[in-house]
This record gives C-alpha cells, sequence and structure tokens, in this order.
C-alpha cells in the first residue's frame, strides 16, 4: 500500500507540535546543536536506531556539534507523511533527553 503525502494543513499542524522544524522543499527540516561532536554522534546513533525500527530512513548531515535533518518519504513522491512526522517526534524526544527542553 502506497503512503501518501499529508496535506499542507496537515504539516502545519503536525509542526505545532516539533518546535524548530520547518517545512521546506516538500521535507521536514531541522538543524540541531549539541555540546560537541560526541554529543552529536550520540544522538545519531540513537535516531538511527528510532529510524530503522519504523523502516524510515533521514537524510541527514553532521559537522562537528550540528546535525542537519531532512526528513521525506521516497515511496510518496518525497514528500512530507505520517512517518517523517513520527519520525521527527521520537528525534525530538531524543534530543531534549540529551539536552534538555528548548
Amino acid at each position: 500500500m502506497k503512503t501518501l503525502p499529508l496535506t499542507p494543513a496537515e504539516i502545519d499542524h503536525a509542526l505545532t507540535h516539533l518546535p524548530g522544524w520547518t517545512w521546506n522543499c516538500d521535507a521536514l527540516v531541522k538543524t540541531l546543536e549539541f555540546g560537541d561532536f560526541r554529543e552529536a554522534m550520540g544522538f545519531m546513533l540513537r535516531a538511527g536506531f528510532e529510524a530503522d525500527a519504523l523502516d524510515h530512513h533521514p537524510e541527514w548531515t553532521n559537522v562537528y556539534n550540528k546535525v542537519s535533518i531532512r526528513l521525506s518519504t521516497h515511496d510518496a513522491g518525497n514528500k512530507v507523511t505520517a512517518k517523517d512526522v513520527e519520525l521527527a517526534g521520537r528525534m525530538e524526544k531524543l534530543r531534549a533527553a540529551l539536552t534538555g527542553p528548548t
């Protein structure tokens, strides 16, 4: 069964629960800043396990203490779906556990 893209209204609603995330070029995006490289890598490792559990994998990069994330769903034409919102939410919980509330 094909995954359906969210509507603009659904994405806007989801973003109200995802602080700092934006909708840009058909993806949910955010850059996280950590205390150092080790903390950033710890986040990526934990988030990688969450992504794998969802069978939904991010497009992301790391430079020292920063992790830039872009989430879209390939089998929905590289659009935002509920899978992206779910993974972003899990990433937010992990980030908060590592660095505290924003």
